[in-house]
């Protein structure tokens, strides 16, 4: 059947999925496949399918927030994906995370909207254990630079306190801040799929995170590097993954 947003059907036959917000992601994904075909495009929801060393991967961008993460993870589950990474990019919330580095998320803080409406605030929203080592290994098998930590997920870029809330979780240990990865986790875990997420930081720690984020869009120095990175360290992990 075939889903009503992300326009995919068990069909497709696929397992794994890397699932990046922004759908020009989409694009450069693809550069490391083979055979890489586009799919779809609803909304959000640019979609392309290919090959990584032999094991077959599907790209779908999901945009921002919490609440289309949700819903990608929930017609994904229905056509029969069983694991999927996040490639997003974060803030830093402590000094020493440079731009381009990896932050690759044990858990996330659930100030999400979203996972909110699944379960009490109470429940972890944590990477499966198994997928996320593999994570680890890949990156750092490829010497990528990388954090293994905590991330803060929020539900909007722009509030009133929205310096105060950063200061609090970097008090708090936190490494980095998204909108989706509390999402990710929480939705994946209740539907019985392994998850994993890493985070491109494209912030440093003090500096005006609307500046940051305007020069990464433009695809600008070791931001997009970190972008390369973190697709490469997806791609490994899928495929370490596969063969455990």
């Amino acid at each position: 059947m075939v889903q009503p947003h992300i326009h995919l059907s068990e069909e497709l036959g696929v397992r794994y999925a890397i699932l990046p917000g922004d759908p020009g992601r989409v694009t450069h994904i693809k550069e490391f496949l083979d055979d890489a075909q586009e799919v779809t495009f609803n909304r959000e929801y640019r979609s392309a399918v290919g090959t990584y060393k032999g094991v077959k991967v599907l790209a779908l961008s999901t945009g921002m927030g919490g609440v289309s993460v949700g819903i990608a993870l929930e017609e994904l589950h229905n056509i029969g994906v069983e694991a999927v990474i996040r490639i997003g990019s974060a803030g830093a919330l402590q000094e020493g995370i440079g731009i381009g580095d990896l932050i690759l998320c044990e858990g996330a803080v659930r100030e999400d909207g979203t996972s909110r409406t699944y379960v009490h605030p109470e429940y972890p929203a944590v990477a499966d254990l198994e997928f996320l080592t593999c994570v680890v290994e890949a990156a750092k098998e490829q010497g990528f630079p990388y954090h293994l930590g905590i991330a803060h997920s929020h539900e909007s870029f722009y509030h009133d306190e929205a310096d105060e809330i950063a200061a609090y979780w970097s008090r708090k240990g936190c490494l980095g801040a998204d909108c989706e990865t509390a999402t990710l986790y929480t939705v994946a875990r209740l539907r019985g799929m392994k998850a994993a997420s890493i985070l491109n930081n494209v912030v440093i720690w003090g500096e005006d995170t609307g500046e940051a984020i305007g020069s990464f869009s433009e695809g600008e120095d070791m931001s997009y590097v970190g972008e390369t990175r973190e697709i490469l360290t997806a791609l490994e992990a899928i495929v370490k993954l596969e063969n455990r």
